[in-house]
C-alpha cells in the first residue's frame, strides 16, 4: 500500500494540523482524516488506505468522511468497476466550504429573526439575537467579495490551477530528460 511508505515527519505534520483543528471545533476523528488527505499528493485515498494510515477502523473512517462530506470538505468518488470508494479533498476545498455556507447562513438568519420576534426585541436575550443576526447579514454581504479577493491573490501567487501547474512541471521535467 502505497500510503505505508509514509515517512515520521509526514505522519508528525498530520497528527499537529489534525490537533490545531480539533482544538478549532473539529471532531478528531475527521480531522484527521482530512489532514491525510490534505497531506496526501493526490489528495485522494481509499477507506482501507486511510484505515492503514491512521491506525483506525474502516468504521471510523467512515463515520469521518460522512462529517467531511457533509461539511462540504471532501467528496466520494467511485471507483470505476469496483466497489470501492475513494475520498479526496479538493485544491480548493476551503474556498468550496466557503461558497457553499450561504445556504447554512440563509437558514441560520430566518431562525435568528424568527428568534428576535419570540423573545422580544426590546429584551436582552433579543439584542442578543439580533447582534448575531445583524452579524450574519454582514457575513452574507461580504463573503462573495472576500471570495473574489481570494481568487485575485491566488492568481497573484500563481496557483491559480493546482492542476495546470502540475502538469506543466511535469512537462518541465520530461523535457529536460
Amino acid at each position: 500500500m502505497k500510503v505505508l511508505n509514509y515517512g515520521k515527519s509526514r505522519a508528525a505534520f498530520i497528527e499537529r494540523f489534525a490537533s490545531v483543528l480539533t482544538e478549532s471545533g473539529f471532531p478528531r476523528m475527521p480531522a484527521r482524516v482530512f489532514a491525510a488527505l490534505l497531506a496526501t499528493d493526490s489528495g485522494r485515498l481509499t477507506a482501507a488506505e486511510l484505515a492503514a494510515l491512521l491506525h483506525v477502523s474502516p468504521a471510523a473512517i467512515s463515520g469521518a468522511v460522512a462529517y467531511l462530506v457533509q461539511v462540504n470538505l471532501c467528496s466520494r468518488e467511485a471507483e470505476p468497476g469496483s466497489r470501492r470508494e475513494h475520498y479526496r479533498v479538493h485544491n480548493e476545498t476551503w474556498y468550496e466550504a466557503m461558497a457553499h455556507k450561504d445556504q447554512v447562513l440563509d437558514r441560520c438568519e430566518r431562525s435568528l429573526r424568527e428568534g428576535v420576534e419570540v423573545v422580544g426585541r426590546g429584551t436582552p436575550a433579543g439584542a442578543r439575537i439580533a447582534e448575531t443576526l445583524a452579524f450574519f447579514e454582514f457575513i452574507q454581504t461580504e463573503l462573495p467579495a472576500m471570495l473574489e479577493r481570494w481568487r485575485a491573490r491566488k492568481a497573484e501567487l500563481g496557483v491559480a490551477d493546482s492542476k495546470r501547474a502540475n502538469l506543466s512541471a511535469r512537462a518541465k521535467r520530461s523535457h529536460a530528460a
